[in-house]
């Protein structure tokens, strides 16, 4: 028998409430979100940068995901609301404080920008494509004439976008793990590296994929830079930060974190990118598939674990 002594009633486990409310859907919704905001910034940097025709990946096909991973994400979130009949009063006014604002209102100019972008390329992509409504091909062409405008409205809104998917856990000022001002740098790097992953696994050319491997690998360096520093704030600071800290320190997301986040989503594709790009062949479906995989997981993990964290003292 296993004798236990309790020196204060707050020290049982679960005797006081704590966070148990967001599940798989909006780790999805994070996930996607920061995965539309990578591709979709790329696509309007290259096209401000004047090299087109020489990211055609990036620029045209990539996009497409873009539009169809926002809906998915809008999707999973509103089917995490529980009162969904009334989501649209989020749009009945603009709170600069809340970052559920800034996301609605984000979400709401970017999602019909991807459409509007992924549609100024369908005759450049299918050969034939007609729109069959002339104010249609009008819109196409005002389109193209301002593209430069929009690529640069769309890498604003990609990165308030990037950046919001990690704020919406660092304003919840009760959870220990989440309240921290590096979360939405850290969420901008991992959605902008999943971004570039979704290019890599679509583009056959082998310029544009060295230059892709080239900006991925900084962005991997930059995010493993923000976990050292994301541990070493907590273990810095009160006793509730070292104890959020220990979750992934010997405690119950140790392995999935170090394992499949770290090593497998964050070091080893990046050493196969830095082989690739040493001349050395490196499955071209590995290295994307394996941070895509790990940014999904790093979601789920930050998530979970920022629900069981809490303030006792």
């Amino acid at each position: 028998m296993k004798e236990e002594i309790f020196a204060s009633g707050r020290h049982i486990p679960h005797i006081d409430p704590y966070l148990n409310i967001w599940h798989w859907p909006i780790a999805l919704y994070l996930f996607l979100g920061g995965l539309a905001a990578g591709i979709l910034f790329f696509a309007g940097y290259f096209v401000v940068k004047g090299k087109e025709k020489e990211m055609p990946a990036t620029v045209k096909w990539a996009p497409i995901i873009a539009p169809i991973a926002l809906v998915i994400g809008l999707l999973a979130l509103f089917y995490d609301l529980h009162h969904k009949l009334y989501f649209w009063q989020l749009y009945t006014t603009i709170r600069f404080t809340s970052p559920m604002s800034w996301g609605a209102w984000t979400l709401m100019a970017i999602t019909p920008l991807s459409f509007v972008w992924v549609a100024s390329y369908m005759k450049e992509m299918f050969p034939g494509w007609d729109w069959k409504l002339k104010i249609l091909d009008r819109f196409e062409a005002w389109v193209i004439e301002n593209r430069v405008p929009f690529a640069w409205i769309m890498m604003v809104l990609s990165i308030i976008l990037g950046v919001y998917t990690g704020i919406l856990l660092s304003a919840f000022n009760a959870r220990p793990l989440w309240n921290t001002s590096i979360l939405g740098p850290l969420f901008l790097t991992s959605g902008l590296s999943t971004g570039l992953a979704a290019i890599l696994w679509i583009s056959k050319n082998e310029h544009e994929r060295k230059t892709i491997s080239r900006i991925d690998l900084v962005l991997i360096l930059v995010e493993l830079f923000f976990i050292v520093h994301l541990f070493m704030g907590f273990l810095a600071g009160t006793a509730v930060k070292n104890e959020a800290a220990a979750l992934f320190l010997g405690g119950e997301f140790t392995v999935t974190f170090w394992v499949f986040v770290v090593i497998l989503g964050l070091v080893f594709p990046a050493t196969l990118e830095a082989m690739e790009l040493r001349g050395f062949h490196v499955p071209a479906w590995l290295p994307p598939l394996l941070i895509l995989f790990g940014g999904l997981v790093f979601r789920f993990v930050m998530v979970d674990a920022g629900q069981i964290t809490r303030f006792l003292y």
